[in-house]
């Protein structure tokens, strides 16, 4: 039996660096990009690029806080991949979302105070932006 050694960085993963960032922006906001870099292992130019892609499709929204930035995510918006087209983020993220990262914590600079979506709510967890629903459902 092949054993798992958490310090070698896998050939792959199941998800894509793109779920990565949603999952890190989950666990707060406020988080910046060098952070994000980091704890998904990638660069902080690859880091920007997903999280342009990110908002231009409707999953995140940013917003400026004096020289910071906050990110919310929209947990409504469904998956792109036809098999999964009928599932919003929201279903990841909350399988998924938002425990910290082993042994990584996210601090940040005091310059920003909190806003309503980066406070904690009773579980610890930072609130995410749920829009208003799309409509009735049987």
């Amino acid at each position: 039996m092949e054993h798992h050694d958490p310090s070698r960085r896998p050939s792959w993963t199941l998800l894509t660096n793109h779920g990565h960032v949603l999952l890190v922006i989950a666990r707060g906001g406020d988080v910046r990009v060098s952070d994000i870099a980091t704890q998904v292992g990638i660069t902080e130019r690859a880091a920007l690029m997903i999280l342009k892609d990110l908002e231009e499709g409707g999953f995140i929204t940013r917003r400026k806080l004096g020289r910071r930035t906050h990110y919310t995510i929209d947990e409504h918006q469904h998956f792109r991949h036809p098999t999964l087209s009928a599932h919003e983020i929201g279903d990841l993220l909350a399988v998924l979302g938002p425990a910290s990262p082993p042994d990584r914590t996210i601090a940040g600079d005091g310059t920003t105070p909190p806003s309503e979506n980066s406070l904690p709510k009773q579980d610890g967890a930072p609130r995410v932006r749920r829009p208003a629903t799309r409509g009735a459902t049987s």
